[in-house]
């Protein structure tokens, strides 16, 4: 069962998220802001540190599918543990 919070609100359309997630290995070099772009701080945080982050629920799913690897690329519903909801 949904939790009540979790449920769409009568006459609104659900919300869908569409995300697309790389595995990457860093090898080197240094972040900086995507120029003349929106980013203004780029950082790595390593997966255990993600969790005490305010993030959008589509970083679970990637955390997901990190944990699963599955075959076909996809991960059932994940239940939304971050500090900001879409």
């Amino acid at each position: 069962m949904i939790p009540a919070a979790d449920r769409p609100l009568p006459g609104l359309p659900e919300h869908q998220n569409v995300g697309v997630f790389y595995q990457v290995r860093i090898t080197g070099g240094r972040l900086r802001p995507e120029p003349g772009g929106d980013i203004v701080e780029s950082v790595w945080t390593p997966i255990p540190g993600i969790a005490r982050l305010r993030r959008s629920s589509l970083v679970d799913v990637g955390l997901a599918l990190a944990r699963s690897l599955p075959a076909t690329g996809h991960v059932a519903p994940v239940p939304v543990g971050g500090l900001i909801r879409h």
